[in-house]
């Protein structure tokens, strides 16, 4: 994924005007990013900035590798003929806490690439601290792309303080994938071979479908990865809870203001879908994989970013949006996102170069579509060559109803705050923590997080 810079000539803070950062405002931003922000981790060196150069040069910072990497230089090879003159160039860096810790040292100073990718859940650690430069929505739909191009729920958080920060890439939810041929035999599919929502949309239902999966491969039914994970549990659970109707109330200071009694439902289902009978019980997220690709299991719930690793062993692998079993349509999900680090002095052509570069990129999404990722930018997702897509365009629908980590500063992707969560849900699911003391602790570690000051 490619983040490109926006056009404003000065660094804008909440309401328009210069942000000006002090040496000491950028020591707190960039220990309050790398440390508290980033759940701790050792603070990497900050490059140079994006250096003069060639002035057609965007340069982007992404944590894509692998196959994805591939994905992404072919993304924007695909884009070069909407941003002639122009040319990408990428600094690849570790994912995870070395990447955000970098990005946010790096803005901090000034001193950061023209654009860089970022998960749309740190949003809330990284816009109110000054570490981002807003996008100019104006120019965005000089070159075709308009906030109407995206569905709201994804839209609705690239927001601080009437500002856009973000411009959203992609969606990646948490969803479910299926071996097509099991799920039929199970009586689990529609005449147009999508998944039968309707035989999931309770926890009695769900866990009889999970029944009905084991009965029809001879083996187990519904895998999850959860085991020493960071956030398995975590995305599972929220959107779950999400699907109760509730969400977590986060005043700053606290205390959190969230239903218990949902919680501990949300919980109590997480257990039986994972008691060792019909489900697998003690899978760690490589051992869920295995299982599914190797056929134990009849369905999966993990993130669409495994497509490709289950279409190898599968090439007729089903996929669904997550399905509604708590009342109300609730996925999971994150996003890749472009954003601006701050530049102190930016070039306004320079700028408009970068505006146009995304906005190639975002219609050209059908090639990142590939990995499994859902374009955020829906003209992509409405042409025929979409509809296409096996089984991409089958879970697209996920988008419209997609749930990120709660908006604050010490939430989100890689963070320290999922991996608390997980840890506890945990102890639920494996060791036998009862749902109405796990739902208690997990409020105690909230509200231990809202009682930290915020760095912004």
């Amino acid at each position: 994924m490619v983040d490109v810079p926006g056009p404003r000539a000065a660094s804008a803070g909440p309401e328009g005007t210069r942000a000006t950062l002090s040496r000491r405002n950028v020591l707190r931003a960039s220990m309050a990013s790398a440390a508290v922000l980033l759940g701790g981790g050792a603070l990497t060196g900050c490059g140079s900035a994006a250096a003069a150069g060639d002035p057609g040069t965007v340069r982007l910072w992404d944590p894509f590798s692998g196959a994805d990497g591939a994905l992404l230089d072919e993304l924007v090879e695909t884009a070069r003929p909407d941003m002639p003159g122009t040319g990408i160039e990428r600094t690849v860096l570790e994912w995870g806490t070395p990447y955000y810790t970098k990005l946010a040292m790096a803005s901090a100073g000034g001193r950061g690439p023209d654009v860089a990718v970022s998960h749309m859940s740190r949003l809330a650690g990284y816009a109110p601290l000054g570490l981002l430069d807003p996008w100019d929505t104006e120019l965005l739909a000089e070159f075709g792309v308009r906030e109407s191009d995206f569905a709201g729920a994804v839209w609705s958080r690239t927001r601080y303080r009437d500002r856009t920060y973000a411009v959203p890439l992609d969606t990646h939810p948490f969803i479910v994938f299926f071996h097509p041929e099991t799920a039929g035999k199970a009586g689990l599919l529609t005449d147009g071979g999508d998944l039968d929502q309707e035989a999931f949309s309770s926890p009695e239902r769900f866990l009889e479908a999970g029944r009905e999966l084991a009965r029809a491969s001879g083996k187990q039914g519904v895998a999850f990865g959860y085991v020493n994970d960071t956030a398995q549990g975590w995305r599972l659970f929220y959107g779950l809870y999400r699907q109760t109707g509730n969400d977590f109330a986060l005043p700053e200071g606290g205390p959190v203001k969230a239903d218990a009694d949902a919680m501990a439902e949300v919980i109590a289902f997480m257990q039986k879908l994972v008691d060792g009978r019909t489900n697998p019980d003690r899978l760690d997220y490589p051992a869920a994989i295995a299982a599914f690709t190797n056929r134990q299991t009849g369905m999966i719930l993990s993130g669409e970013w495994e497509l490709g690793t289950f279409r190898t062993a599968d090439p007729k692998v089903g996929a669904a949006p997550f399905p509604t079993v708590f009342g109300t349509p609730a996925v999971y999900a994150d996003s890749h996102s472009f954003v601006l680090p701050r530049r102190p002095d930016p070039s306004e052509a320079h700028r408009r170069r970068t505006h146009q570069a995304v906005a190639a990129i975002l219609k050209a999404g059908q090639v990142w579509a590939k990995a499994g990722h859902i374009p955020a930018y829906q003209p992509v997702t409405r042409t025929r060559a979409y509809a296409r897509l096996e089984p991409q365009a089958r879970y697209v629908k996920a988008a419209d109803h997609v749930v990120l980590d709660p908006a604050v500063w010490f939430a989100g992707a890689g963070s320290g705050f999922q991996n608390s969560m997980s840890q506890v849900l945990q102890q639920a699911v494996l060791d036998g923590l009862s749902p109405d003391r796990a739902a208690r602790a997990m409020i105690e570690r909230i509200d231990t997080a809202l009682s930290q000051p915020s760095p912004a």
